[in-house]
């Protein structure tokens, strides 16, 4: 199909991530490819996050901001009716772009001395450990969803802290992965997990990884709608059996519903038929450990689980791909 293009110019507002992590990569890539195909005095801003990312929809909500990221992607529905993190803030007005698909898992270590491994082991033992996480505090998706990994093992902050063990919390998952390299936790309870953080940290024997349980997975996917996903064998060089974890995947594309239909049409244009650019950006990386899975799939970034924009929607029915 023939390249659409904007004769009027546009300002433009992207919401990021903390400011050097996928999220502002992914903006800047949108960011150039659109101005390049709309009037010569369009201009797009890219804007960090303070704290934990559900800012980002409250601002795109609000229609402060025009476009954000958002992941786990499976989490962002409840959004829409003000349910689970987002109680008493509906956004009822999101619509997709797209996905952009990625492969990420939410994992619990421990230190190998502590002889434990399994959930079980862990109950039973009852050690007064340190975990590394992200904060609990209504901004961040991490943060939310790790406690209700916990809870779902029978180990809420109620039986965590009658152990005498406690989170040792950050925003960021590169400082929680830091803390277990600087040896100052017991535990890491993070995503992110085809970082060189995380395989540093399980292939020098820093940590073991813990595998899910079946109920527990089951019960996080019947309260937050976030699958199970497994690691397979050999995804670490040590990991000797594959690994049940959960889900923790996917990068969610979201704007409002009454963003122009011809400005959403040429960012997902965009999005979909300059993939070759952000893709070159992570093909030094094996594409099961990327943060962004290539090649990208139209078919796969077309089928959100919000529903799409209908300037999107149009895009993604002209091309094929719907």
């Amino acid at each position: 199909m023939s390249q659409p293009r904007l004769s009027r110019s546009h300002h433009l507002r992207f919401v990021g991530d903390w400011g050097q992590a996928n999220f502002h990569r992914i903006c800047s890539w949108l960011c150039e490819e659109f101005c390049k195909r709309a009037g010569t005095r369009s201009r797009v801003a890219i804007w960090s996050v303070r704290a934990g990312g559900i800012e980002a929809i409250d601002l795109v909500q609000e229609g402060e901001a025009d476009l954000c990221l958002v992941t786990p992607s499976m989490l962002m529905p409840a959004a829409l009716d003000g349910r689970l993190i987002f109680e008493g803030r509906p956004s009822p007005n999101l619509r997709a772009l797209g996905v952009l698909p990625q492969d990420d898992r939410m994992v619990l270590a421990v230190r190998p001395d502590l002889g434990i491994r399994s959930f079980a082991e862990l109950r039973e033992r009852r050690p007064a450990l340190r975990i590394a996480t992200s904060r609990d505090d209504g901004t961040n998706f991490i943060g939310y969803v790790a406690r209700r990994f916990m809870a779902a093992h029978g180990i809420d902050d109620a039986t965590l802290a009658s152990w005498g063990a406690s989170y040792v919390e950050d925003q960021n998952p590169r400082e929680s992965l830091a803390r277990v390299q600087n040896g100052e936790v017991d535990a890491v309870l993070q995503e992110a997990i085809m970082t060189p953080w995380w395989s540093q940290i399980v292939e020098s024997g820093q940590v073991v990884p813990l595998a899910a349980e079946p109920q527990a997975l089951a019960q996080l996917q019947a309260e937050l709608g976030m699958p199970a996903g497994t690691l397979p064998a050999g995804y670490w060089k040590n990991l000797e059996a594959p690994l049940p974890a959960l889900d923790f995947s996917d990068f969610l594309v979201l704007v409002r519903d009454d963003m122009d239909a011809d400005v959403a049409h040429l960012l997902t244009w965009c999005l979909v038929e300059t993939r070759e650019a952000i893709e070159r950006q992570y093909r030094h990386l094996p594409p099961q450990h990327s943060p962004l899975s290539y090649p990208l799939d139209p078919r796969k970034i077309a089928r959100p689980p919000i529903a799409l924009h209908a300037g999107a929607e149009r895009y993604y029915r002209e091309a094929g791909w719907l």
